[in-house]
């Protein structure tokens, strides 16, 4: 009798304590849960060896990567629905932990273990970054962490991107494109920094040049791009090259702590500082203050998360360190503003654009689905599951609010104290607050 599905979904039950919120479909073929919605495959017998290996957000992923859980329907509503009860539960999760002296769930994890076969589990998918030693956020640690990424194949992110190339939250209006909203995102960080003709931009974190080149073209800058992805540098110069701007764009393949050629009329840093890591997050707003002129401004935009209870309890999030971006870290948005004022900054204006991000990765999630087969080929089946799991994922955190994202418009302002900051910068609309 197939009935592996019901004895799964009684298990969970057992050990969570709430009723699992999807359907569920076992390798024999066998379903059991709420019917009508999206359903939770479980391929193989190995998913479960890997979750009682490594229980919780690991294990899940290394059987998503191997391909041995998937999901039929709305992977977005399965998502949304295992926030709440996975994620989200903070304390509740760990005293249902803590509570495995109970007979009862002891009986429930020993059913899981008969189900799941024989142990030792099978090894990590090969996507997986292999255990790291020495200091975190070193020059070397951060360029191998960097390369891990980003070195997957320019062909790969044009794909998942599209046209515009550029990694990081669009600003959208009702009916953009993709696009358009990325477009918009560039010209809105140009006209915070004030470009003008002949300023001087440092551009952190270059990607693919995007923000370079439209700072040349439109607004007459000379930029300078740096990244550590040489695949990164070798597309952006081709892109450079092509609109004829080489006279005013230089790529360079650096950290941002060997830049010394300041000072510049503006820096921007998009999407770039989730890599820095708290041990290094006060040097890096320190270096780029030094390379401002007095007067010049900074525009940073960061991803967020939301603040700890009880702050040294953070950790970075075992999925995305081990198969996205490994050693990156995430702050809440209070101490990156803190820490740009310890630096010296004057923090003149601070954009939350939360729900851009949302937007932004579905489409993204949408471009990587709608030529799947083409993507596989390009990279793997497992690091396209990758890709799929984490854009997805993400997008439904910042949709909760679990995550944000936020342009911080800073300015080393001299010691005069004037900024030359508009004294009106935005302008709301009262009808509808933006």
């Amino acid at each position: 009798m197939a009935d592996a599905a019901l004895r799964l979904t009684t298990l969970a039950e057992e050990l969570l304590g709430a009723p699992l919120p999807v359907r569920l479909r076992a390798w024999d073929g066998s379903e059991a849960g709420p019917a009508g919605g999206p359903v939770l495959i479980v391929r193989h017998r190995r998913a479960l060896r890997r979750l009682l290996w490594k229980p919780g957000e690991l294990g899940l992923a290394r059987a998503w990567v191997a391909g041995e859980i998937d999901v039929e329907g709305d992977l977005y509503e399965v998502l949304d629905r295992l926030a709440g009860l996975i994620w989200e539960r903070g304390e509740e999760t760990r005293s249902v932990l803590e509570t495995v002296r109970d007979p009862r769930l002891r009986a429930a994890a020993r059913g899981l273990v008969k189900m799941a076969g024989p142990l030792p589990p099978p090894p990590p998918p090969t996507e997986e970054v292999r255990r790291r030693t020495g200091a975190l956020h070193t020059k070397r640690r951060d360029k191998q962490a960097i390369s891990h990424h980003y070195d997957v194949g320019n062909d790969f992110y044009a794909l998942v991107l599209g046209p515009s190339m550029v990694y990081s939250c669009a600003y959208w209006t009702q009916d953009g494109t993709l696009e358009d909203a990325q477009r918009d995102k560039l010209d809105l960080i140009a006209r915070k920094l004030n470009l003008k003709e002949g300023d001087r931009l440092l551009d952190v974190g270059c990607g693919w040049g995007s923000m370079a080149i439209h700072a040349a073209r439109e607004y007459g800058a000379r930029v300078v791009g740096i990244t550590l992805s040489r695949e990164q540098a070798v597309f952006a110069r081709k892109r450079i090259a092509e609109e004829g701007l080489t006279d005013r764009i230089e790529i360079r393949v650096q950290d941002y702590r060997d830049v010394k050629d300041g000072p510049y009329d503006a820096i921007s840093s998009i999407g770039m500082a989730e890599h820095v890591g708290q041990v290094r997050y006060r040097e890096y707003a320190d270096t780029l203050y030094a390379l401002l002129r007095p007067g010049g401004r900074l525009l940073n935009h960061q991803i967020s998360r939301r603040p700890e209870p009880d702050e040294a309890t953070y950790e970075i999030d075992p999925f995305i360190d081990a198969y996205v971006f490994p050693d990156g870290e995430l702050a809440p948005m209070g101490r990156t503003l803190s820490t740009l004022e310890a630096a010296g900054f004057e923090v003149r204006d601070v954009e939350a654009i939360r729900e851009h991000y949302a937007l932004t990765l579905r489409r993204w999630v949408a471009n990587l689905e709608r030529d799947w087969s083409r993507a596989v080929r390009m990279v793997s089946p497992g690091r396209a599951r990758v890709w799929r799991l984490y854009m997805a994922a993400s997008a439904v955190s910042f949709e909760r609010n679990r995550i944000g994202v936020n342009q911080f418009l800073a300015v080393k302002t001299p010691e005069g104290g004037r900024s030359g900051v508009a004294l009106r910068t935005r302008v709301w609309n009262e009808q509808t607050g933006r």
